[in-house]
């Protein structure tokens, strides 16, 4: 199973403080522990929300851009990881071991996976979906 593990913006980073030399290293041990027990499948940090944009919808055609910043940080995403791991729980284990201080937070959300769909996810829409994932895996050198 594959879960997202949602890194919750705060006050420094949204103001784009960058992590120190240690911290830095810190998180480079830890990623490298979930590389080794083959556990990640990707994981990056995001820039401040004054860097993005968020485009909104009015209905399936018409959308709206609002530029950042953004202003409630608790609801900003500031970074993540992807697990794969056999379960919930050992996807929060990963998550308590993440070495942030007072105030980090780690939000742990499963990704949806083919099966979650049912019935509506018909052989057809499945080979189709197979068949984009080929081909993003071949232009990326997957």
């Amino acid at each position: 199973m594959r879960y997202m593990l949602i890194v919750k913006a705060s006050e420094q980073s949204e103001a784009g403080v960058l992590p120190t030399e240690q911290e830095l290293a810190e998180m480079g041990k830890f990623n490298e522990e979930l590389v080794k027990a083959g556990v990640m499948l990707d994981g990056n940090g995001l820039g401040p929300s004054s860097a993005g944009a968020r485009v909104k919808f009015s209905d399936r055609r018409k959308t709206t851009v609002v530029d950042g910043p953004f202003t409630e940080t608790k609801e900003l995403v500031a970074g993540y990881w992807i697990l794969d791991v056999k379960s919930r729980d050992e996807a929060i284990e990963w998550a308590r071991r993440v070495p942030f201080g007072p105030g980090g937070e780690i939000e742990v959300r499963k990704v949806a996976e083919e099966e979650d769909f049912g019935d509506n996810f018909t052989p057809e829409l499945r080979q189709a979906e197979q068949r984009m994932r080929e081909q993003i895996a071949q232009q990326h050198g997957g």
